[in-house]
């Protein structure tokens, strides 16, 4: 008896996700451009903070899709209203590596127009943009109470993975800056992870763009900093998986918000509020790290990005092992082609419901 009272107790301490779906907890920092407020970049978080299987170290924040000080102000209040003020949000990048607001200009002139070009002018014009963050503008879901640690993104990054060797994931659904600093200033920090799952890495997408969103086809993650994302994808991780073109096969509906919505909380009410419909980039990714059984079709390639200043310039390339590039420390990759699209889907309302009435 004693022994079935003790079983029933251990079976009570675990979370029912975990002995639902068999699988160990797991620690995930992302790293992001949070644009806001709603969309695609806050709405990653989602998987993470919804999941209980999943204990997040960590939001380290990027410039990109957003100026870093806005993106961090917009997903601080995003935290506040889920009631996850205990996860630290660490401010990282305000520019990329090498490239700037002028020298994008000068690439535009030349190679013609970037879709979306984020802080840098978004769908519209990179005239008048200034050449660094401006001050955070008022914004439309209030200014955050939380604050953000002292402690940079980089080092943030560093210290994480080596107190839990080999456990951490990360997430990266942004710019790969932060990344890219951090194997800089530490050689052995991408081995001391557990994996890379990055949002970028499009492939093939020269003919959607012409026919279909020439945003939703161009790989601004990349094209933002290539030479971090080249930097970064050199480095020895255990392992590194790409969410590029399956990204763009799912949208936010506004059906699918409404399933969400259907359980009232101040999160699902602020989902609603700033809904937005657009492909699930983000959202996939942060799936794909906790949940790798959600792919049901990939493929593994070397793959880099080009950092010539040239047409090409931020682009993903792919070879077999067979035909790549020796000597260039090109990882293998695995490209992610098809997911479990209604588990994904049914778990992400589960989860947006679930964020601040977890105990």
């Amino acid at each position: 008896m004693r022994l079935i009272v003790a079983a029933l107790l251990l079976l009570a301490s675990l979370s029912p996700r975990v002995a639902a779906a068999g699988r160990p907890a797991q620690l995930v920092i992302e790293d992001n451009d949070f644009l806001g407020p709603g969309g695609s970049d806050l709405q990653s978080t989602i998987p993470l903070l919804g999941d209980r299987n999943v204990r997040v170290l960590g939001f380290t924040v990027v410039v990109g899709d957003a100026w870093e000080n806005a993106a961090s102000a917009h997903l601080r209040r995003f935290l506040e209203i889920a009631g996850r003020g205990d996860v630290p949000v660490f401010d990282g990048a305000t520019l990329p590596l090498l490239d700037s607001v002028a020298r994008m200009r000068v690439w535009e002139a030349q190679y013609g127009t970037i879709p979306w070009k984020g802080a840098w002018g978004g769908v519209g014009s990179i005239k008048g943009v200034p050449d660094s963050q401006p001050p955070v503008p008022t914004l439309p879901e209030g200014a955050p109470h939380l604050a953000a640690s002292s402690e940079r993104a980089a080092d943030f990054l560093i210290r994480a993975v080596h107190a839990h060797p080999h456990q951490v994931s990360i997430v990266a659904a942004g710019p790969l800056t932060n990344l890219a600093l951090a194997v800089r200033l530490d050689p052995s920090f991408a081995q001391a992870a557990r994996q890379l799952v990055f949002m970028g890495g499009l492939l093939d997408t020269s003919m959607e763009s012409v026919t279909g969103n020439a945003d939703y086809a161009s790989d601004f993650n990349m094209i933002f900093d290539p030479e971090a994302a080249h930097i970064v994808l050199t480095a020895d991780w255990p392992r590194i998986v790409s969410v590029g073109n399956v990204s763009n096969s799912l949208m936010m509906t506004k059906a699918l918000m409404a399933r969400v919505a259907a359980t009232h909380t101040p999160l699902t009410a602020y989902l609603r509020q700033y809904y937005q419909a657009l492909p699930m980039w983000d959202e996939m990714t942060a799936a794909v790290a906790v949940d790798p059984s959600l792919v049901t079709r990939s493929v593994v390639a070397r793959l880099d990005i080009d950092t010539s200043h040239g047409m090409d310039y931020g682009h993903a390339h792919v070879w077999p092992p067979s035909l790549a590039p020796k000597a260039m420390d090109l990882r293998p990759v695995v490209i992610v082609q098809a997911i479990d699209t209604t588990r994904f889907l049914d778990s992400l309302v589960h989860e947006a419901q679930a964020i601040g009435r977890n105990p």
